[in-house]
């Protein structure tokens, strides 16, 4: 409950809720478990929410749609201070997840975007481009967690379009010049090749995020590659079995790498 407001606009029951989009039963519910309590009464009885009241509701709805339950909220709540830094805090969070949504949006847009390009063209897109399309969502939604998605979203949104554009052109180079070793059985210790799959690790760190996370949603990938090349590779314009080849010639140089270094 909030504490009273000596000034400010007063909004009944039924007022706060349209405002808010809020439901009136929904009010009624958080003022019974004691999350949102109005700060005064009328006379005859009716709430009336202040300014501060509206603060609250605010920060209840922020926190559940970061995904926390009413329970999580009320501990987040409890003894939480109604002052800028508070509210800062929250708001920033709420733009981190929309940052983190928009990114994942994007994806999907640019994948729909090649689906209405090809109609466009007077070409309707056959089965297996709509089920290539349903299997990439599929894909990355089993094979990492809400969080690790979230962490990659916020990564790929904080490099934004033009760097994603061009690690991709990087990265398709890279490919073309591994694969040409690949298939000359270039030594997995010659110069050239580490400095290659330096670079190449160096443009995928840029989509992960530092430390600890980094490396879950590495192995996540990692695994996710193991596990669904088949899927993943028809999305790429080589062939499913050199990719396969060029990443386990890419463990091979790594490991070479560190056989090499001194003790």
């Amino acid at each position: 409950m909030t504490g009273r407001d000596d000034a400010g606009r007063r909004w009944s029951i039924g007022e706060l809720a349209r405002a808010t989009g809020t439901t009136v039963r929904t009010l009624h519910h958080y003022d019974e478990i004691g999350l949102l309590r109005a700060a005064e009464r009328t006379s005859s009885g009716h709430r009336r929410y202040t300014e501060g009241d509206l603060r609250r509701l605010y920060r209840v709805r922020a926190l559940r749609g970061l995904g926390l339950s009413l329970e999580e909220v009320a501990v987040a709540l409890a003894g939480a201070a109604d002052d800028l830094a508070g509210m800062r805090e929250l708001l920033a969070a709420q733009l981190r997840g929309l940052a983190a949504q928009a990114a994942r949006l994007g994806q999907l847009t640019e994948r729909l975007q090649g689906l209405l390009d090809q109609i466009d063209a007077a070409s309707m897109p056959g089965p297996e481009q709509f089920l290539t399309t349903l299997e990439m969502i599929s894909v990355f939604e089993t094979s990492f967690s809400t969080e690790e998605r979230e962490q990659l979203a916020r990564r790929r949104a904080a490099i934004g379009p033009d760097g994603v554009e061009a690690a991709r052109t990087e990265w398709a180079e890279l490919v073309t010049e591994l694969l040409r070793h690949v298939r000359d059985g270039t030594p997995t210790d010659d110069p050239a090749v580490r400095t290659l799959v330096a670079r190449w690790d160096a443009l995928a760190g840029r989509f992960h995020p530092p430390g600890a996370d980094g490396e879950r949603t590495r192995a996540a990938a990692r695994r996710m590659w193991d596990e669904q090349s088949g899927e993943l590779g028809r999305n790429l314009p080589w062939p499913v079995d050199q990719m396969r080849a060029l990443v386990d010639y890419l463990d091979r140089v790594r490991a070479a790498g560190r056989t090499g270094q001194a003790p």
